[in-house]
């Protein structure tokens, strides 16, 4: 990316990927399995030093005392990623053919895994976006009607509708119901003025029902 390039945008890695990198290791070749439990308890310890330090205000003698705690583990990371390293360039070769890759691709991701280190809002992982995107992400193998772009369209827009009205606590299914019997009112076309239809725009009553749908309405979010 051209904004990283340049320097006006920072790029966070995440270690929950490279995390995998050490689990197929140890799951692949079992000889291996010890080699790669070491690395998946350090980036344990970095999660649960981590935690630990936003548990407390920065500036604080307790997020200082564990800031240090933490920036000692991912030196001594860095210091054992090199050290292996160079294990696998002696003649004969010490170490498992397996382990150099995972090793290169937490050296070349390292700028970007450590970010956290002096910003602590940037979490360690994606899981929390990826979870966010799941139900798209799942449901995209039964979503073939978007072959056409019209339909990718479609997704794409009603995903961003659902994901407003989930945010505004809004049941889907009681919102859509409303806009349809609007078009249904309107001789089947869209209501001359869809903003009225906005969660920002919709009086503090109307917003109620749509958070609480009577027992006679849909209540499936789905």
């Amino acid at each position: 990316m051209q904004q990283v390039k340049n320097g006006s945008l920072a790029l966070a890695f995440c270690w929950a990927h490279v995390r995998r990198d050490f689990v197929r290791v140890g799951k692949g070749f079992p000889s291996q399995n010890s080699w790669a439990l070491k690395w998946l308890g350090r980036i344990r310890e970095l999660y649960r030093l981590n935690r630990e330090r936003l548990k407390h205000a920065p500036s604080t003698a307790q997020y200082i005392a564990v800031d240090a705690k933490l920036r000692e583990q991912v030196a001594m990371m860095a210091l054992e990623r090199d050290a292996e390293l160079s294990l696998a360039d002696l003649k004969p070769v010490q170490l498992h053919y397996a382990c150099p890759p995972a090793l290169k691709s937490l050296s070349e991701h390292w700028t970007g895994l450590t970010l956290f280190v002096d910003d602590p809002k940037i979490p360690l992982d994606n899981n929390y976006g990826e979870r966010l995107i799941r139900n798209p992400a799942i449901g995209r193998k039964n979503y073939y009607g978007s072959g056409s772009q019209w339909s990718g369209r479609l997704a794409m827009m009603m995903f961003s509708i659902f994901a407003t009205l989930l945010l505004w606590k809004i049941n889907p299914r009681t919102w859509l119901t409303w806009y349809f019997e609007s078009c249904a009112a309107n001789a089947g076309q869209a209501p001359a003025d869809v903003e009225n239809f906005l969660p920002w725009n919709v009086s503090a009553d109307r917003l109620t029902k749509l958070r609480n749908p009577t027992d006679n309405s849909p209540t499936d979010s789905s």
